[in-house]
Formats: C-alpha cells, sequence, structure tokens
C-alpha cells in the first residue's frame, strides 16, 4: 500500500526542504489554524453488536444438505419466500417467509419500519420488526414460538447520540416464575477511529446460581484506513479480531475466543474473495479445531438465479460435511 499523504505532497514543499528553506512562522500558524479548523467532529461508533462486524462479515456461513429458496417481490414494500430445506443434521422441510418495507425513509438505504419472519407448517414462527421512532431510538423485537410455545423473546432499544451509542435489551422476561436477562451497552468514539465502551449483563431466575448474576466486560475498537482491531475482555473470557482489507478482491479476518469458564481458546482465520465480473464471492476458513471450511456464491447471470456451494471439513474427527443451494429471485 502506497503512502497517499506522501504522494499528494507538493512540489515545492519538497524543494523547501531539500534547500533546507523553513517556511515563515506567520505561514505555520496559519496552517495549523487551517487544520484545526478543518478538524472533523466524532463521529457515532455504532451498536455494540456491530462491534466485530468486519471480522465476522468475512468468515463462511456454512450449510449442510440442499437448500432451495424462491423470493417474490409483490410490491415496492412487500416480498415472500418460499424455502424448502433437506438435512440429516438439522430439521428438513418447508417455510413460508415474508418481509415488509415501510414507507418512513432515514437515508437513502434505510427505510422504517421492517417486518420479517417465517413460519412451517407445524406452527414454528420466527418473527424480527425493527423501527426507527425518532431519528436517535430504534427498537428491535425478535420472537421465537416453537411447539405452541414462545421459547424466545427479545427487545432491543438503541439510542444514537452524535459520538456515542446506548443500548439496552430485555430478554425471555418471565412475571410468573420471575426471571429474565438484561443487558446493557454503551459505546463511545474518544478519538478518530478509536471507541472505547462497556457491557453489562444481568441474569435472574430460579435456576440461576444464587438467584441472580452480573457479568461486567470492556470493549473497544480502533480503525485506521484499510484495518479494524476490535475486542472485548469481561469475567466470561476475552475475544479479539482483526480485519484488513488487503486489495479489491480480497478481505482478511483473524478472530480468537476464549472461555475462562470451560477454559478453552479458539483461533480462526477466515478470507473472503470477490470476482465481480465473475459474479462471484469465495468464503474461506481455517481454526484451531482443525475445521477448514468455505462457501462459494455465484450469480448465475443473466438469469435471476444464485448458486451456493458449501464445504465444512473437520481432519482430527475425519467428518465432512456438504451444503448446496440455489436461490430464485
Amino acid at each position: 500500500m502506497g503512502n497517499v499523504q506522501a504522494a499528494s505532497k507538493p512540489i515545492t514543499s519538497a524543494a523547501n526542504q531539500f534547500l533546507g528553506a523553513v517556511p515563515e512562522p506567520n505561514a505555520t500558524a496559519e496552517q495549523d489554524g487551517k487544520a484545526k479548523s478543518a478538524a472533523k467532529p466524532l463521529e457515532n461508533p455504532g451498536t455494540m453488536e456491530e462491534l466485530h462486524k468486519k471480522c465476522k462479515d468475512v468468515m463462511p456461513a456454512n450449510f449442510e444438505g440442499a437448500k432451495l429458496m424462491v423470493n417474490k417481490g409483490l410490491s415496492n414494500h412487500f416480498q415472500v419466500s418460499h424455502t424448502i430445506n433437506l438435512s440429516s443434521t438439522q430439521e428438513s422441510g418447508y417455510k413460508f417467509g415474508t418481509t415488509y418495507v415501510g414507507t418512513k425513509q432515514i437515508s437513502p438505504t434505510e427505510t422504517f419500519p421492517v417486518i420479517l419472519g417465517d413460519i412451517s407448517p407445524s406452527g414454528d414462527l420466527n418473527a424480527n420488526i425493527i423501527h426507527q421512532i425518532t431519528p436517535q431510538i430504534r427498537c428491535k423485537f425478535a420472537s421465537q414460538i416453537q411447539n405452541s410455545k414462545v421459547v424466545a423473546g427479545q427487545l432491543t432499544t438503541d439510542y444514537k447520540g452524535a459520538d456515542y451509542t446506548a443500548s439496552v435489551t430485555v430478554g425471555n422476561p418471565n412475571i410468573i416464575n420471575n426471571s429474565g436477562v438484561i443487558v446493557a451497552h454503551y459505546l463511545q468514539s474518544v478519538a478518530p477511529g478509536l471507541s472505547l465502551g462497556g457491557e453489562l449483563a444481568y441474569q435472574y431466575g430460579p435456576a440461576v446460581p444464587g438467584g441472580e448474576i452480573a457479568i461486567v466486560s470492556a470493549a473497544a475498537r480502533y480503525a485506521s484506513g484499510l484495518s479494524v482491531w476490535s475486542g472485548t475482555v469481561g469475567l466470561a473470557g476475552l475475544h479479539v479480531c482483526y480485519y484488513q482489507r488487503a486489495s479489491e478482491q480480497l478481505q482478511l479476518g483473524i478472530e480468537l475466543e476464549t472461555s475462562f469458564k470451560m477454559q478453552e481458546a479458539v483461533a480462526t482465520i477466515g478470507y473472503q474473495i470477490d470476482l465481480p465480473k465473475a459474479s462471484l464471492v469465495f468464503r474461506g476458513m481455517l481454526d484451531s479445531n482443525w475445521n477448514v471450511g468455505g462457501v462459494l456464491e455465484k450469480r448465475l447471470e443473466p438469469l435471476p438465479f444464485s448458486f451456493a456451494l458449501s464445504g465444512l471439513l473437520n481432519h482430527s474427527k475425519n467428518q465432512f460435511r456438504l451444503g448446496c443451494g440455489l436461490i430464485i429471485g
């Protein structure tokens, strides 16, 4: 990678340095004043959920078996999908999905509210609702129903300030059993490219030893040019990620996740190769448990088809899983 700033210096500056010329004090003061006035204010760091997003997006999402998905847009705001999944390790069957996008446009790429979900013939339901109530407040609700019972429910509220984000999540609240989970996040931009924050997770209920437990962890992220460092550390463990965009076609990610309670650590190296001219994206990974995985995604132009091929191999356990999928629409 070349030094863009060095290459963009005017020739006169290089000549002055070569001849030993010293700029006048007034000119230096003027330049310093312009630099200070041109300094940009700190930007919003995003939410804590997006802390490791750059590195996570590089890792492949492996699947097993055969998948067929058909997407059909009924209007500019409404879309339906049909998914057939055949697998020996997961539940096979059919799912019907819907997506609704509202008319409240926040930016060219963001429109709210967003309602999406899928349901199986047996009645199992996954539903998500995302809405931007005000320019600063965003709410997300997720629910999961299995065997006619609500097995999971979660409500998250994000407040985005000029240079910070505060979030509160309430998960699986049960008034009858007096149980649930509350998680609070805070992320603050302290310098250009540097964000610091923390997380407080509190769980209570009869199934928790002592009736309640709280875990505190700290978080940090530093972005410099084409690389991003991010990490969290607390009583539960350590999680560190590194992302690097090596070129227009190649992205790299390294992840280290440890658990103090389980006394184990897993290191993963992932990469993503983009070939826009071939309409092809490949993601691969290798971890310290000897898992080797990859997912190939190919757009079959000019047809509205996308083909996906997944492979996951574990050398030590002598296991191999293959998956293939076709998306229409």
